[in-house]
């Protein structure tokens, strides 16, 4: 029998999302080794993933948030989390996950979904403001080229949904899009945010 106990297969539903059966196959397979357990668990997902592109995600939930301060309403977010079958849709982990994604929208502040739906202007915006701090820092035409792609990064990880890290660590530790291909995975569905939008009292409209 292998060498783990039930907080480790706890511990590894909670960093991967995967279901208790799943995790404990893992770990026994990986020796009680969490660490080769999460990549057999990613490994699986990427299979599972790949089975699943095409197949049409038109059955889902709006998530929603209102964030109150002086007892009035001064962020409210919306989110569109789409699944194949109205089944998963109504489930209660489906429905808290729509809900913890519109309560992290609230707080991150991005700006889209995915990176490709970042227009290449708004990226190339940015490499301007980082090149024009870079020459004024009186850093060399070299190094700037090197530090580009680090900021390019990061302004992604900012502004795009799916690359940001899940504000509630506790519940899941990884990205957003981590979460929901972790989820996707456990429900055995195509299963996506589509859009979401966000307002909040006297901040700028993008």
């Amino acid at each position: 029998m292998s060498d783990f106990s039930a907080k480790d297969v706890a511990d590894l539903r909670r960093t991967t999302g995967a279901g208790m059966m799943d995790a404990k196959r893992a770990l026994e397979e990986a020796g009680g080794d969490p660490a080769a357990a999460t990549k057999l668990l990613l490994e699986k997902g990427i299979a599972d993933a790949r089975k699943r592109t095409g197949r049409v995600a038109e059955q889902g939930t709006i998530g929603h948030y209102l964030h109150i301060q002086a007892e009035r309403p001064v962020i409210g977010v919306i989110v569109e989390l789409t699944s194949e079958t109205d089944f998963v849709a109504k489930s209660p982990e489906f429905q808290a996950t729509a809900r913890d994604l519109a309560m992290h929208i609230a707080a991150a502040k991005p700006q889209w979904v995915r990176v490709e739906e970042v227009p290449e202007e708004a990226i190339e915006a940015e490499k301007e403001i980082f090149m024009a701090q870079a020459r004024n820092e009186g850093k060399s035409d070299a190094i700037i080229e090197k530090i580009i792609p680090g900021k390019v990064k990061s302004f992604l990880k900012e502004k795009v949904l799916y690359e940001q890290p899940f504000i509630r660590p506790e519940q899941f530790e990884g990205t957003v899009g981590q979460m929901v291909e972790a989820m996707a995975g456990k429900m055995g569905e195509n299963i996506s945010v589509r859009r979401f939008s966000r307002i909040g009292v006297g901040e700028e409209v993008a």
